[in-house]
């Protein structure tokens, strides 16, 4: 027999909003990181490293790094499969030091079939405009594991990549002087107008003076001024951690594929009625054999019997009240006693249908 029904998984709801800091909500202009890039060879694998008649670029990587070590291996065939080329990525934080480390991720982008056990060969790591701003070296911690017989093989996570912790060590800084800043923009990771106007409020109150002024839904500018308040690190280290209550938007964002559902506190939803049902197929076989007569000329059968049906279920039209809280709107569509799958098909209907007042996400 077989049965086709609708599933269940997540509901979340969301606390009412607290306070939050600054530093927070907002990402400040001009500090921010770089992305780094490079591409190098890890070596010391277990068989596992990329075949180099499939895999050309890799030998001719080693060929170089040998003969830069002062080994000429021109004209030689070599064919190990202990090494493997990989692209070595990470970011340079903000203020990063001549000296200090940073972490970096490797990838494989051969046919290397494991990095595990590998160590990474001094790799340069360029940023966008070309320069090299870090070196990394190291051994590779790889994020899976792998194993295989004569005639099984299995994998679990990614053996194929991995990372180096605290793996590079930068070797140029980004020119950027924080001290000559006079001003400055906050970026507001979500815009929305209520929150910056309230970011401006809170920090003229703490300092006392105008030095913030909204310049839009995203963006909060500060004038930083001529050195009376104190150097632009000592005006954010004070402003940084005051606690703003943020706003935003009603949403509702549903992903159709687990089931999952998450409210804002803020939604609502007009007076509407509702109908939800739900369709159980039934497929059931069972065969019967008809065997011949005695003393006839004949074989036994097996004859084929399939029943199906349809069932349909459903609470009829319920009607959800006008709801002035997140609460009232959960408990409303679940009096219905459906799934979160069948309730993310209501909140579309009720959203087309002009009654649900947030923004509807469909992941």
């Amino acid at each position: 027999m077989m049965r086709l029904a609708l599933f269940c998984l997540l509901l979340a709801a969301p606390v009412a909003a607290s306070p939050v800091r600054i530093k927070d909500l907002v990402e400040y202009d001009g500090v921010r990181g770089n992305d780094l890039v490079g591409y190098g060879l890890v070596v010391g694998l277990d068989g596992t490293g990329d075949g180099l008649r499939n895999s050309p670029f890799t030998e001719e990587m080693m060929a170089n790094l040998l003969e830069r070590l002062g080994i000429n291996v021109e004209g030689e065939e070599m064919r190990p499969r202990n090494v493997a080329a990989v692209f070595v990525t990470a970011d340079l934080p903000p203020f990063a030091r001549t000296g200090s480390r940073i972490d970096v991720t490797v990838s494989a982008i051969g046919d290397a079939q494991s990095l595990l056990g590998g160590t990474l060969v001094m790799t340069p790591l360029n940023g966008a405009d070309g320069q090299i701003y870090a070196v990394a070296q190291g051994a590779v911690i790889a994020g899976g594991v792998s194993a295989e017989g004569e005639a099984a093989s299995v994998t679990q996570g990614v053996p194929t990549a991995g990372t180096i912790p605290s793996g590079a060590r930068v070797e140029r800084e980004v020119d950027f002087d924080f001290s000559k800043l006079s001003v400055m923009r906050l970026a507001l990771r979500t815009p929305d107008f209520t929150t910056a106007a309230r970011i401006e409020t809170v920090i003229n109150r703490a300092v006392g003076r105008r030095i913030a002024a909204m310049t839009d839904a995203g963006t909060v500018t500060l004038n930083l001024g001529d050195g009376r308040l104190g150097s632009p690190a000592q005006i954010m280290a004070r402003i940084e951690g005051l606690p703003v209550e943020p706003q935003a938007r009603a949403r509702v964002v549903v992903d159709p594929r687990s089931g999952t559902i998450v409210m804002g506190a803020d939604v609502r939803i007009s007076a509407v009625a509702v109908a939800q049902g739900n369709l159980t197929l039934t497929v059931e076989e069972a065969p019967m054999v008809v065997q011949p007569n005695p003393f006839a000329n004949g074989q036994t059968m097996v004859v084929p019997r399939t029943s199906a049906g349809i069932e349909e279920t459903g609470t009829g039209l319920a009607e959800l009240p006008s709801s002035t809280s997140l609460s009232d709107v959960v408990a409303g569509l679940n009096a219905l006693g459906v799934t979160p799958h069948d309730m993310i098909d209501i909140l579309k209907s009720i959203h087309a249908a002009g009654a649900l007042h947030a923004e509807f996400v469909v992941n």
